[in-house]
């Protein structure tokens, strides 16, 4: 990854939005396990510096590889590099979004012309695509037939969608589940990843987060490839599900300004045991402020304050011994002297599990306690759950059950009251790609499940 630190640390800020454009641009190639040439870093430094404009950068690559006469492979792999990198610099240095399937797909032509054959230009044949972190095979993309329709779908929907109110953690959420849904269509036969990441850095910009065109999606770019690989990977036989938890933390460390350790070696399907879990290194000295509303692109706090969507805002250092991190990023307290943990209701409230109680207690969203019945069901429901994205249909099957109106009724419909699942599409409830997660206080409650080997919830 080429190093422009020294113009972001020191430099006045249009240097510091160049660097990080081209550092950005260049860092997006490892996708592709491309590299870009000597030649290609010191134009961007002639650029960042101010003395040749963009248009000027991309001129000069151009110019150097037709003045090559031989080709040898490694300056083919170094061209598309190059040209990508200078096509994708100019790209972000401008504020401009068409956020639509045609924007979209001249994105591709605009980052790809002259590299590719098929820049902007939608496959007319099935794709597959060996992958390392899944030990050789492939993401089930989808068919040629349904591209555009589908690609005029998910963007149609999300430009439907409305933020307003919503926590950063459902943010945060539904960005993740946006993108690995765009993502999984990959309309073109190469480019697909860095023409998605393109997208979306113009798309949360648009939405108010001016600073996402940083070193994360630069040091990262493979891990971000990796994760939407296993966001989007499903094998029965093998006991693998989808699991969009390394997207989000990706999207976490992007957008709320936590501290994951993005290594590639986490999402392997069959990880060694030093790698099975995935840590984040943020570090508290308090406890976090319950989240309140986001609007244009900023939190507004439960003090009325506005911060930065990424800003932790925090208590005092002396009420927490210490702490510990769900996969959803929500930080967990465990004090020295108790032995139960404690997790957090959708409202930030901890339920505090007391230290004679043998058995777990929790609350409908209108507080009323839930009967036996239904504590059972959503037992059941969420004991089937792995951390994943999951059908109605897999669901149904994971706990053997047919009928899907009584399972609606008894186990669907009560979770998603309770606030422990939550739809994928929620403006959408019978999108044909309708899923359903867990949520920050339904994970906590699955993970309870899991130590206590599957108890029964009992109602309050």
């Amino acid at each position: 990854m080429t190093d422009f630190d020294e113009y972001i640390r020191q430099s006045e800020p249009c240097r510091q939005e160049r660097a990080y454009t081209w550092q950005t641009a260049i860092g997006l190639q490892a996708v592709d396990g491309l590299k870009p040439s000597d030649y290609l870093k010191d134009t961007a430094r002639r650029h960042i510096e101010g003395k040749i404009t963009i248009d000027e950068a991309q001129s000069a690559v151009k110019s150097y590889y037709q003045s090559k006469n031989n080709r040898s492979p490694r300056d083919a792999e170094a061209y598309e590099a190059d040209q990508a990198s200078a096509h994708i610099a100019k790209i972000l240095s401008t504020r401009t979004l068409d956020f639509s399937p045609k924007g979209y797909i001249a994105l591709h032509r605009r980052i790809f012309d002259g590299i590719f054959k098929c820049a902007g230009k939608i496959r007319d044949y099935d794709i597959s695509k060996k992958e390392w972190v899944l030990d050789g095979d492939s993401v089930s993309y989808l068919n040629w037939e349904d591209l555009r329709r589908a690609l005029d779908y998910d963007i149609e929907q999300e430009r439907q969608f409305s933020y307003a109110g919503l926590s950063p953690d459902a943010l945060t959420s539904h960005i993740t589940g946006f993108v690995s849904s765009l993502w999984q269509i990959h309309p073109f036969g190469e480019g697909n990843t860095r023409t998605t990441a393109v997208f979306i850095i113009q798309y949360l910009r648009s939405l108010g987060f001016d600073d996402v065109s940083n070193n994360l999606f630069a040091n990262h770019a493979w891990y971000f490839r990796n994760a939407l690989v296993r966001a989007n990977y499903k094998n029965a036989l093998k006991g693998i599900d989808y699991t969009p938890v390394y997207l989000e933390r990706f999207f976490r460390n992007l957008l709320l300004k936590e501290q994951w350790d993005l290594r590639n070696r986490y999402l392997h399907i069959h990880p060694t045991e030093a790698w099975r879990e995935q840590p984040c290194h943020s570090t508290f000295n308090e406890s976090p402020i319950p989240y309140g509303t986001i609007t244009s692109g900023r939190l507004r706090t439960s003090t009325g304050q506005v911060a930065d969507s990424g800003q932790v805002q925090t208590a005092k250092a002396n009420q927490v011994q210490d702490k510990h991190r769900t996969s959803t990023g929500q930080a967990q307290t465990t004090k020295t002297n108790q032995t139960q943990d404690k997790h957090r209701t959708s409202t930030g409230q901890a339920q505090t599990t007391k230290t004679n109680q043998t058995q777990d207690k929790y609350r409908t969203s209108t507080g009323q306690a839930q009967t036996t019945e239904a504590n059972y069901n959503i037992t059941r429901l969420l004991s089937s759950f792995q951390q994943d994205l999951v059908s109605v249909k897999d669901l149904m099957d994971r706990l053997h059950l047919k009928g899907r109106d009584n399972f609606v009724k008894l186990y669907l419909n009560p979770a998603l009251q309770a606030g422990l699942i939550c739809m994928v599409f929620p403006d959408s409830p019978r999108h044909p790609k309708q899923k359903y997660r867990l949520t920050a206080k339904g994970l906590a409650l699955w993970r309870t499940l899991n130590r206590q080997d599957h108890q029964d919830l009992q109602p309050e």
